[in-house]
């Protein structure tokens, strides 16, 4: 399955240095008018039409539209077979994307036809469950208890230094409600020392936030643990040392005949040699 979200403005730095690299993938492996079998990925320029298609078709109202998820929408079996007996340009079923967007609190499922640039059914979603979190969302949401003033509080009181707290997210889990809100569970963590940040939780403290509002909906203090001491959390096996981390030897495995597989489009294939 595929899955895209498409960056933010923070990402522009990494987007800058992998621009050749997209580019060239773009120009040399991924034309839109050429595909070599119906189930072949979606493509960058693709994605980009995507994105284009759906945010055009709520202009005014796209400021709070997140994608949540985009793959190709994929063709009924006996397309699929139909070409498989007679593989030529011309016999293919119509180039399809599905989407899930978030807009005003709805899930809204979208397929599109990329031939026509046309989306043919946008419907909303009203059953349980929410849709697939994008690394934006989450990104945004581990960062709200750094800028919120009980949490910080909360770090002065334990002594501790708040340039040196990072968050995660993580779900809350569905357990039968009938209404629930889309909301993610915020754990925090203190570096100072080590990269092994699981290993120094803050515990005793709840931060619960709204995903659709996007702010902080709950905020527990109730019990003060002591923070792990960094000294022996190292995990990296180039900071080890005797006896839990003996340097070893290189070791070198060649392949005369060449790799074992081939690669043909989207398609790996084995090879075996004698």
């Amino acid at each position: 399955m595929e899955n895209h979200s498409f960056p933010s403005k923070a990402m522009a730095p990494t987007l800058k240095k992998l621009l050749p690299f997209f580019l060239f993938s773009i120009f040399s492996f991924s034309p839109i008018s050429s595909h070599h079998h119906p189930l072949d990925p979606l493509t960058p320029p693709e994605f980009n039409i995507i994105r284009s298609i759906v945010l055009s078709s709520y202009a005014g109202s796209n400021h709070n539209l997140t994608f949540q998820y985009v793959g190709l929408d994929e063709p009924d079996k006996q397309d699929i077979l139909s070409w498989l007996s007679n593989q030529t340009t011309t016999n293919y079923s119509p180039r399809r994307a599905f989407v899930i967007t978030r807009l005003n609190k709805q899930t809204h499922e979208i397929i599109l036809d990329l031939s026509t640039k046309s989306i043919i059914s946008d419907k909303i979603y009203t059953g349980h469950g929410y849709p697939v979190l994008n690394m934006e969302e989450q990104t945004t949401a581990s960062e709200l208890p750094l800028t919120y003033p009980p949490f910080m509080e909360s770090i002065k009181a334990r002594g501790l230094n708040i340039s040196e707290v990072v968050c995660s997210t993580y779900s809350v889990g569905w357990f039968g409600e009938r209404k629930s809100s889309r909301v993610l569970k915020i754990l925090c963590y203190y570096t100072n020392g080590t990269v092994n940040i699981y290993a120094r939780p803050l515990e005793g403290i709840t931060v619960v936030v709204d995903l659709d509002e996007m702010k902080i909906k709950e905020y527990h203090d109730k019990l003060k643990v002591p923070v792990p001491k960094a000294e022996d959390t190292e995990y990296r096996l180039s900071e080890q040392k005797p006896p839990f981390g003996p340097r070893l030897n290189g070791a070198t495995i060649l392949q005369p005949k060449g790799p074992g597989f081939v690669i043909e489009g989207h398609t790996i294939r084995s090879v075996f040699t004698v």
